[in-house]
């Protein structure tokens, strides 16, 4: 079924092309839809559209579809195009006259709009508690391990003596300053688009955004129809913006450790049900989930640089361009929450290699030290740089 359906078949190859993929990206929508949608049926019996009846029906049959989501028994087929397609088919099927009437006063595109800024909002809500998870296991981490000394380096060389607790404190402030940017993006994104139609505004009925806004618990409604459908990849690309913010710090992380388990360096040790083997060398020990997680930045990267380049250069209003936001959103949120629970994971269970790094943290790295304590007596700071330097050469 389709909700454009006007008796005129679509050709299966323009279908296939056009729906893509969309059908199975719109499962994490799902549940989103129809939370959107009941609310706007409460909205339409408000106003005298459906009867208490009616009302009762949609919402018990939109409750079952979020419980048949959950237990992923809920299909989207390709020839439904979309979730609201596959929601509306279910509604009429189980609701009759009343599943056909839960459309009035909306448009596909304020609907979807509405599951998607729904799905963002509870997804940056469970990011924002894996940042404070990650926060967390960086704080004990710190208690374990933070007093050990090791190197820090500039250029890839050793420079100046550092610790354990202040390798790791920079990734806890990190994720800090990253949960900031979350939250403004919550902030942004705290408006609700129900009831901007097609971006044009709803023509004959006297809707209550206002009552479908608090039904959702949002702050405020979007009030501008036009700009609601520009929110869609700006909003969009802001969010993906923040988790990248999120994946570069990791990126770090990773990184660090990669060049930490190596034999050369030894700082730190990788649970062996943490590592990989080879297919031909027996000694092997891979770290491949730090190089993956190392490489998903570029990842949430491009799917940024994907959601605004497609939208640019576009008309105002809607344009189907939009459909293919979808995928790059959800893949680098998933990306983000799993990548967020293997570093506090990793954070709880790597160890750190006290010998080695006592033994890395050699004389050399306290000369900078030496050349002060001489500026401290009245040696000009430039004769005492060289005067240390000389033992260097």
């Amino acid at each position: 079924m389709k909700i454009w359906d006007k008796g005129v078949s679509l050709d299966s190859q323009i279908e296939s092309y056009t729906v893509g993929n969309d059908n199975l990206i719109d499962l994490h929508f799902l549940k989103y839809d129809c939370i959107a949608s009941i609310a706007h049926a409460k909205m339409l019996f408000k106003i005298g559209v459906l009867t208490k009846k009616e009302l009762d029906l949609l919402t018990t049959a939109l409750n079952e579809i979020i419980d048949l989501g959950a237990k992923n028994k809920f299909k989207i087929e390709q020839s439904d195009e979309d979730c609201s397609s596959a929601i509306e088919k279910y509604l009429v099927l189980k609701c009759g006259d009343a599943g056909k009437k839960i459309h009035t006063a909306r448009s596909r595109n304020d609907q979807i709009l509405s599951a998607i800024r729904l799905y963002e909002r509870d997804s940056l809500s469970q990011i924002t508690t894996l940042s404070n998870e990650f926060i967390r296991s960086c704080k004990n981490a710190i208690k374990k391990w933070g007093n050990l000394s090791m190197p820090g380096y500039t250029h890839m060389q050793r420079a100046m003596p550092t610790t354990v607790g202040d390798w790791i404190g920079c990734y806890h402030d990190a994720m800090k300053d990253n949960s900031y940017l979350i939250d403004a993006n919550q902030k942004l994104i705290d408006q609700s688009p129900l009831g901007t139609g097609a971006g044009y505004g709803i023509p004959v009925f006297e809707i209550d955004r206002n009552f479908c806004a608090k039904e959702l618990n949002y702050c405020k409604v979007l009030q501008n129809p036009i700009y609601a459908q520009h929110t869609r990849p700006k909003f969009e690309a802001s969010i993906l913006s923040a988790l990248c913010a999120i994946n570069y710090d990791l990126n770090k992380f990773a990184t660090d450790l990669v060049l930490f388990n190596t034999c050369e360096f030894g700082f730190v040790k990788l649970p062996k049900n943490f590592t990989t083997g080879s297919s031909i060398m027996p000694q092997k020990k891979n770290p491949d989930v730090l190089e993956l997680m190392r490489a998903k930045y570029h990842i949430v990267l491009a799917d940024e640089l994907k959601i605004k380049s497609l939208m640019s250069n576009l008309m105002f209003g809607y344009n189907r361009d939009a459909q293919l936001t979808k995928e790059p959103l959800v893949n680098s949120i998933e990306i983000t929450k799993s990548s967020l629970k293997i570093a506090s994971l990793l954070l709880d269970k790597i160890e750190f290699d006290k010998t080695n790094l006592q033994n890395a943290t050699s004389d050399e790295l306290y000369a900078t030290k030496r050349a002060y304590e001489l500026a401290k007596k009245g040696v000009a700071f430039r004769d005492a740089y060289k005067q240390v330097g000389k033992k260097y050469l």
